[in-house]
């Protein structure tokens, strides 16, 4: 298989992997609606820089360590789901605080800590190590050139990056922002919902 060919088939597997809802969708798709689009592309960026530091780690080696040590992927995976549930309560716990249509677009969060709970919530789950791993294990010859241990990160940075851009350029539009003005309480509790629910299956049910 030649490097372009290699290329273009981890970029279509990690793209569809992106795409596919989870934590990190539900982040950005609440700071999208519920703060500000700049907020929404900061999450993104946040994710993204997840994304190449988890393919980094799975060109290095994370997932042999991760399966050699079930100790430690059971922590992290416990530590990631704690994490989620964190969010869940903090998104949950603020479902009844009101937004006036003037404040929309502004935040008390800073921009940073957007970022790092981006990242946070992305870097949650190492299971997607390990997903990185099993493609570039499927994908990549038995010597890895060493140029790919700086184009795939990049590429994975991008592709996260990017397609969790669009979310927040959709969601962060007028029609979507005004349903949310209109049932941000239910909206709330229901993104909250979904997170917890995926920090339990991380700690209790993810393998």
């Amino acid at each position: 298989m030649s490097a372009i060919t290699t290329l273009f088939a981890i970029t279509a597997t990690v793209t569809l992997g992106a795409m596919s809802p989870g934590p990190s969708f539900v982040y950005v798709a609440q700071n999208a609606v519920a703060r500000s689009r700049a907020h929404g592309l900061v999450t993104a960026l946040g994710t993204g820089v997840g994304a190449a530091a988890f393919s980094l780690m799975a060109l290095l080696g994370l997932q042999a360590f991760l399966l050699a040590v079930p100790v430690a992927y059971t922590g992290i995976k416990i530590a990631g789901g704690l994490y989620l549930l964190w969010l869940a309560y903090k998104i949950i716990k603020h479902s009844r605080e009101p937004l006036h249509v003037g404040a929309v677009g502004k935040s008390d969060k800073s921009m940073m800590a957007t970022f790092r709970d981006g990242l946070f919530t992305q870097l949650s789950n190492p299971k997607t190590a390990v997903v990185f791993a099993s493609i570039f294990t499927a994908l990549l010859p038995r010597e890895i050139p060493a140029f790919y241990y700086v184009a795939l990160p990049v590429l994975c940075f991008v592709i996260d990056a990017g397609w969790y851009s669009i979310v927040t350029l959709v969601l962060s539009s007028e029609k979507p922002r005004n349903a949310y003005l209109r049932f941000k309480t239910v909206i709330d509790r229901l993104a909250g919902g979904v997170m917890g629910i995926l920090g339990l299956k991380l700690i209790f049910f993810s393998r």
